[in-house]
């Protein structure tokens, strides 16, 4: 077998490298199906997924890929506001080249999404069928990469995820860590509820989907819902840390930080069709959570 790994240096990219060389996630092992797959993994230095000749070249020159997991995106949720043309060049022009690049050798592709397709208005865990309507510009190219992406590859796979965080890389509990320590406080939005998801559990699960040809969109979040405001608190008293710990609502905090993009307040994923597919794995937020909390130390960047 033969694949490539897009955002190479992201959270999810180095999780799905450390699943693929030990052969073992968090959750337990991965498919035999990759047992000596040979990998390529590229970042943006190596390859603009937004220049639709340069993939078409790369693919010629070191494909053909059996299958593609496409991990690059801009994912700075405020900086897609200030800047939706570039988000959109990359998070769905890029989506569109690597599921026509994905096509042209008979391949799969799994095109990585997020929750902030939905609005956030209805306090329900979305099922992959809800309609969508993003209210952010980093939801509407990330809604227009999904449709790219399936239109342009047949075998292809839409895996939604949210609230991600990884050993290596900026991510939430990094920062509640780091706010925590420095300033023996931490300030955090406690009305926007949704899904913290571990990396390595997401990686583990994208491989299981790969291995099949259950094809279409799928949730997957670490499961249970909670708001920031609790997930910093869990990750502060976990390490230990005594600090203030302050919640705000969403309006106190567009006060603070007027130039923020609009976050849905409600975006809890159901993994309704890993649940009917392969099996929903994906263990509690908390106990994920713990896991990592362990591990960072000896793993964390």
């Amino acid at each position: 077998m033969k694949i490539l790994i897009t955002g190479e240096h992201g959270q999810l990219g180095n999780e799905l490298r450390r699943c693929l060389e030990t052969m073992e996630a968090e959750i337990g092992p991965i498919p035999a199906i990759y047992e000596g797959a040979e990998v390529d993994y590229i970042d943006y230095q190596v390859l603009d997924i937004s220049d639709a000749d340069a993939v078409a070249a790369w693919y010629a020159a070191h494909g053909p890929y059996d299958l593609t997991i496409n991990c690059a995106a801009i994912t700075n949720v405020d900086g897609c506001e200030q800047d939706e043309a570039t988000a959109l060049r990359v998070n769905a022009l890029g989506a569109e080249n690597m599921g026509r690049a994905a096509q042209s050798c008979g391949g799969k592709v799994v095109h990585v999404s997020t929750d902030y397709v939905f609005p956030g208005i209805n306090p329900v865990p979305r099922k992959e069928s809800d309609p969508i309507a993003p209210i952010s510009a980093y939801g509407r190219t990330k809604w227009e990469g999904e449709v790219l992406t399936s239109a342009t590859c047949e075998r292809s796979f839409i895996v939604r995820t949210a609230w991600l965080y990884g050993y290596v890389g900026k991510n939430f509990v990094k920062t509640m860590l780091r706010l925590a320590r420095e300033n023996g406080k931490i300030s955090v939005v406690n009305d926007q509820l949704g899904n913290p998801t571990s990396a390595n559990d997401l990686a583990y699960e994208i491989l299981k989907i790969a291995a099949t040809d259950n094809y279409g969109t799928y949730h997957c979040t670490n499961n249970g819902t909670c708001s920031w405001f609790d997930f910093a608190c869990a990750i502060v008293d976990a390490a230990g840390i005594d600090c203030e710990k302050e919640g705000l609502s969403s309006a106190e905090y567009k006060e603070r930080f007027p130039q923020s993009a609009d976050r849905p307040a409600y975006s809890s994923l159901e993994n309704a069709h890993l649940a009917a597919t392969i099996g929903d794995e994906m263990r509690p937020w908390q106990e994920a959570l713990a896991t990592y909390m362990q591990r960072l130390p000896e793993l964390g960047d």
